[in-house]
């Protein structure tokens, strides 16, 4: 008897029930199902207004819609947050585009405005340096302080080809 409680069958996680000498009938243990149709008269039953029911009813109901409401306020403003950050990131986005692009057309413009490139295209061209006298800077004077004059349109002077 000894050697048997020391023999124990290795574990493998599975579990197996052990065997039974003798084998069980199947018994149904239940209460068993059975509907019988009733026929049920309604007709004679009234309902009974309950005043203080129906007020705590239209109270739940207002606390209720008051609650959606704020409720419904809240997630408006919270995703109403979200969409303008997210407009604001596009507009930071956008602003960071247009200052690289604002840079690399400065940066274009001093290329191209370089009086050095200016003289070399100028000599592809044909053209030769101003002989002096031949170019007349337009300063504005400082004896002319007095206030901006308007430019005014006089009388044209027709020159025919003939005179």
């Amino acid at each position: 008897m000894a050697t048997q409680a020391l023999v124990r069958p290795a574990l493998t996680g599975i579990w197996l029930p052990a065997p039974s000498p003798v084998p069980r009938a199947r018994v149904w243990s239940g209460t068993p199902e059975i509907y019988f149709q009733k026929e049920i008269d309604n007709s004679r039953l009234v309902k009974v207004a309950d005043r203080k029911r129906n007020r705590e009813m239209a109270v739940f109901t207002a606390v209720l819609s008051v609650f959606f409401l704020l409720v419904m306020v809240y997630a408006w403003q919270h995703f109403s947050a979200v969409e303008y950050g997210y407009k604001i990131e596009a507009l930071k986005s956008q602003s960071d585009n247009l200052s690289e692009m604002n840079r690399s057309l400065r940066l274009e413009e001093a290329s191209l405005s370089d009086p050095q490139r200016i003289d070399g295209l100028a000599r592809r061209m044909g053209l030769d340096s101003p002989q002096p006298g031949q170019v007349v800077r337009m300063e504005p004077s400082t004896s002319d302080s007095g206030p901006p004059v308007m430019a005014r349109v006089s009388e044209i002077a027709v020159v025919t080809a003939g005179q």
